[in-house]
């Protein structure tokens, strides 16, 4: 069973509802494990760096990135097991109550 709250899976998809948020934390999950250097997310999605500054803290409050600096390098990377938690959220009951009211048996096109 998930454990994301209501509350919490709207903050995270409030934060990626900005579509420059959600352009950045795309890439970052493109980019993987390893992360990306803010300067380089800045340069490909053509975001300056004051604005950028502010998307990413957004994207920290919500837990969905996480920031690792070294040397003078600050990297940005997701939070994989929230990522995984919000697409959970979402999907844990999928198919178990039907629009209609019927039993959960008359469900279809369930996966």
């Amino acid at each position: 069973m998930n454990s994301m709250t209501l509350e919490t899976a709207a903050l995270c998809f409030a934060e990626l509802g900005h579509p420059t948020r959600l352009a950045i934390y795309r890439r970052l999950v493109q980019g993987g494990d390893g992360g990306i250097p803010v300067g380089v997310i800045g340069e490909e999605l053509g975001v300056v760096p004051s604005t950028l500054s502010h998307h990413i803290k957004q994207l920290v409050t919500a837990g969905l990135v996480e920031q690792v600096r070294d040397g003078r390098t600050l990297y940005c990377r997701p939070v994989y097991p929230r990522m995984d938690a919000l697409l959970g959220f979402l999907t844990e009951q999928c198919c178990q109550r039907p629009a209609d009211g019927s039993a959960p048996e008359a469900v279809k096109g369930c996966r």
